[in-house]
């Protein structure tokens, strides 16, 4: 059995926008002898080698910020009529299934995902989707995690191509990118051009039709076949939360 770990690490990356960036503070072990004092412990009955435990405290960390799964409540109050849910409801059975990598690698900086190219990227795959199927989809723009272009430069799943993959059952997905629609910047610059005021988050906004969950900020997904493996999703339970950071592997028996 191999493991493969498609999570981004948690830490500070001067790269990232404020708005994303992480910032834990590490305690060191010593500090802790302090606490034990003021809790009533003599320094004199100390175990002798009782350094104190280490301690970290995340001091920021947006739930977006890192490797992570959107929830529909994230889309919307509501999805498909109903009250969306929040990730502390995701249904658990949804985050463990077969995985199927889409290999878009060849798509440019804002050149929206299609149809076309879910059509032609699985058939290459030779596998089969369904309900219980977790799409990943691998456009390489991992290599840019960490520096400043990260969120500014990708592809984007469009909202026709997200509908295509709904209508064919799945309704756990993930991309290896900053977000799952093209790059905010991106986004802009095609409604402006063309006056359309549905171009804006127009995936994400499908989610408020139809409920489905999806990860970004994946990585290692180069490393992984185009089907045979699984796919584990673990969301922090976050109460009423609109995403949560998650551990995400894939596990090739």
């Amino acid at each position: 059995m191999k493991i493969i770990d498609l999570s981004k690490p948690i830490q500070f990356n001067a790269g990232d926008p404020r708005f994303m960036q992480v910032r834990i503070k590490h305690k060191r072990h010593g500090a802790a002898k302090l606490f034990v004092w003021l809790l009533g412990l003599p320094r004199r009955l100390f175990p002798k080698d009782f350094v104190g435990w280490a301690d970290d405290t995340i001091k920021k960390m947006g739930v977006h910020a890192t490797t992570h799964i959107d929830a529909p409540w994230h889309y919307g109050p509501t999805s498909g009529g109903q009250p969306a849910q929040t990730i502390d409801e995701t249904p658990l059975e949804k985050c463990i299934g077969p995985g199927v990598v889409l290999d878009v690698t060849h798509k440019a900086d804002d050149d929206p995902i299609t149809v076309a190219d879910m059509e032609t990227t699985l058939a290459k795959t030779g596998a089969n989707i369904d309900e219980n199927t977790i799409v990943l989809i691998r456009t390489g723009r991992d290599t840019l995690m960490g520096t400043k272009a990260f969120w500014t430069r990708g592809t984007g799943m469009s909202a026709a191509a997200t509908e295509w993959l709904l209508d064919r059952g799945p309704t756990v997905m993930g991309i290896d990118q900053w977000g799952w629609d093209l790059p905010f910047r991106a986004q802009i610059a095609r409604a402006k051009a063309t006056s359309n005021d549905t171009l804006f988050w127009e995936t994400h906004r499908v989610g408020q039709r139809r409920p489905f969950w999806h990860m970004e900020q994946l990585t290692n997904l180069g490393a992984l076949p185009s089907h045979g493996f699984e796919v584990m999703v673990f969301p922090l339970k976050i109460v009423g939360a609109s995403a949560a950071p998650a551990r995400v592997v894939a596990v090739i028996r």
